[in-house]
């Protein structure tokens, strides 16, 4: 099984998965227990049993593949144009910077395409075509190191609550502490 990018079986596995389970079926109407059908198929009991249960009230049809849950909205070919979409840059659609963000790339999609996805859609989205998140190899050209260094010491205590007092303190919920 593949979870890591795009999650579940692949749909050559989804076959091979649906003829285990309707050969399961074929084991429970000759007899065989949930135990025997678990160990025969090299699954837990418990799918095994859940098996069993579905073949019990629906029947061979209850453990057919329903196929996947979400097909991808975009085909192949709007996947292309995204793809070349996303290699011209942001700046095409009007942000000044150079940054694609999931906000960006699902508004890019509802105007191209009229297709409207979530943020974690956009992501699965992009992780399936092989996009990921980066970081910058060098800091940026027009960055300020004294604009970043007075505000780290003038912004940042603003920003940041004060740390307790030093002066000592007792645990014990019967004695205060003594200056």
């Amino acid at each position: 099984m593949r979870y890591a990018t795009g999650g579940g079986l692949t749909p050559a596995e989804q076959v091979e998965r649906e003829r285990i389970r309707l050969a399961a079926a074929d084991r429970f109407a000759a007899g065989a227990t949930r135990i025997e059908v678990a160990r025969e198929f090299k699954v837990t009991p418990k799918t095994a049993g859940c098996w069993y249960r579905a073949w019990e009230t629906g029947g061979v049809a209850a453990l057919r593949s329903a196929g996947p849950l979400s097909r991808c909205r975009l085909d192949d070919r709007d996947l292309a144009r995204l793809e070349a979409i996303l290699r011209r840059g942001p700046g095409v659609y009007g942000w000044t910077d150079q940054r694609w963000t999931l906000a960006r790339v699902a508004e890019v999609i509802r105007r191209e395409f009229g297709v409207t996805y979530t943020l974690p859609g956009v992501w699965l989205l992009l992780d399936r075509n092989g996009w990921s998140c980066q970081l910058p190899a060098r800091r940026a050209v027009e960055r300020d190191d004294d604009a970043v260094a007075g505000w780290s010491e003038q912004g940042w205590p603003a920003v940041k609550p004060p740390r307790r007092p030093g002066a000592p303190g007792s645990v014990s919920s019967m004695r205060q502490g003594r200056a």
